[in-house]
């Protein structure tokens, strides 16, 4: 039976997951997940340890702050990725993997070097709100389902069918009046708010944060999480996602091979499964 911290973290590694997937069902490879991620869990860290006024009364930390946190995450999240996201996103493929990289060891390097921020030892003692793990699995719980619920819908709206179309071919989307730039954008937005809202609750959750939670090993960790599971629907990344973090703790019984035979598994499931283990097609065959 799994570890009741265990499917925390593979819930979580479900959500970051799907914030890689949304950029690439526009056909936008980007790589900024992390440095979202990291804004979220920072601004949740710092007010739970720099504000007073927030703690309460009580032995938790009041759910009604971590509410508020989750807000102030979710709109400085959104709006730097407003503002960076219009010249980035005129880059296309390998040179906009680059960029979002790059956006990710900023954010890293200032978290790093910031004693504001907790320099290299990062921000401890950061407050819970739940008394024991169970309190963040129904929290990441809640939060995976409702992201699933809005992928859901989206993959069914107006939106949702011109982002596959940009995915598809960008120049005919264009040509059939889509406003490729405007769905783009939306797509990196939606992104950033998921990355965001999943690292104020990691930053409670881990109990301390620090810059290692923003480097280019999340973000390949997280493509890896939506190749293995599949680009062309919303089910894909969330199984990739909650495969690959399991997997290194159930091969722990074969010890140190546990980190060739993982290495493998990434490895060779692009090769074996190049459409991932849910392609559409199996979702709904009636689509291209």
């Amino acid at each position: 039976m799994l570890d009741v911290s265990l499917l925390v973290q593979m819930l979580l590694g479900a959500l970051l997951a799907l914030a890689v997937y949304l950029p690439l069902r526009a056909g936008q490879l980007s790589l900024a997940t992390p440095g979202f991620y990291a804004i979220g869990g920072t601004v949740a860290a710092l007010l739970s340890t720099r504000a007073p006024a927030l703690a309460g009364d009580g032995e938790l930390y009041p759910l009604s702050s971590v509410l508020l946190e989750l807000l102030l995450a979710l709109l400085l999240a959104g709006a730097l990725a407003l503002v960076i996201g219009g010249p980035v996103l005129r880059l296309q493929g390998i040179y906009l993997a680059i960029a979002t990289i790059a956006l990710v060891e900023i954010l890293r390097v200032l978290l790093l070097n910031s004693s504001w921020f907790g320099g290299a030892v990062g921000i401890f003692a950061i407050p819970q709100p739940f008394d024991g793990p169970e309190g963040y699995l129904g929290a990441y719980g809640l939060l995976l389902a409702l992201v699933c619920w809005g992928c859901h819908w989206l993959e069914q709206q107006p939106l949702g069918r011109a982002m596959a179309a940009i995915r598809d071919d960008e120049l005919a989307a264009r040509c059939m009046g889509v406003d490729t730039d405007r769905v783009k954008l939306l797509a990196f937005l939606f992104s950033a708010l998921v990355a965001a809202a999943a690292g104020v609750l990691a930053a409670h959750y881990f109990n301390s944060w620090n810059a290692r939670q923003a480097s280019f090993d999340a973000s390949i960790t997280s493509l890896a999480f939506v190749v293995l599971g599949g680009s062309r629907t919303w089910l894909g990344p969330v199984l990739g996602g909650l495969l690959l973090t399991a997997l290194p703790e159930l091969l722990r019984p074969v010890g140190d091979l546990r980190l060739i035979v993982f290495g493998l598994v990434i490895l060779l499931g692009p090769v074996l499964i190049p459409q991932g283990l849910i392609p559409r097609g199996l979702i709904n065959p009636k689509r291209p």
